[in-house]
């Protein structure tokens, strides 16, 4: 196996949040393909627990794959701003939660082959509730769930988002 070579990439479409360019990569001598590529921000989730391994989670609906489910709060990390200080900013934003100091467990990505994008997980202990949700549109509903009925609806498809997953499962192997 050889390492790919990219000749060049051209961007098709731009925005602060993703650009999506098409590169030009030669994936052995002589075999070159044109390969859509999505550069995106990188992102911070912050898995929150408290009174023995409960998880502070946040019900939405999700537009593009039209899906409701829950999800551990996160977000777009802003240029300049530490991992966990994204982390505990969108705790509040979206939860309206104040998490205990938020500390790094792990990094990833979650599409290699299909996005630079760098997930970044984090594990807060503890939280103080500081009013409702910056918007209204950031969740129906925010609740404290057990661990294990985490897991459950993990397995029953009621956690979609792979974040959620990544982020919940992360933390307790690693966390």
């Amino acid at each position: 196996m050889t390492r790919w070579r990219v000749h060049g990439e051209q961007p098709i479409y731009q925005s602060p949040w993703l650009e999506l360019a098409l590169a030009d990569v030669e994936l052995e001598p002589g075999h070159r393909i044109d390969h859509h590529v999505l550069r995106a921000t990188a992102a911070a989730v912050t898995t929150v627990v408290r009174d023995r391994g409960r998880i502070l989670l946040l019900h939405r609906h999700r537009f593009i794959p039209d899906r409701w489910g829950w999800e551990v709060p996160g977000g777009r990390i802003d240029p300049g701003e530490a991992v966990e200080a994204a982390a505990a900013r969108e705790t509040l934003e979206e939860t309206g939660w104040r998490p205990a100091p938020p500390r790094w467990v792990v990094s990833g990505y979650p599409a290699p082959g299909l996005t630079d994008l760098l997930h970044h997980v984090c594990l807060a202990e503890g939280a103080t509730r500081e009013g409702e949700p910056a918007h209204a549109y950031e969740s129906a509903k925010v609740e404290w769930v057990a661990e294990d009925r985490v897991l459950e609806l993990i397995r029953a498809g009621e956690v979609p988002d792979g974040f959620t997953q990544y982020a919940v499962l992360a933390v307790r192997l690693l966390g």
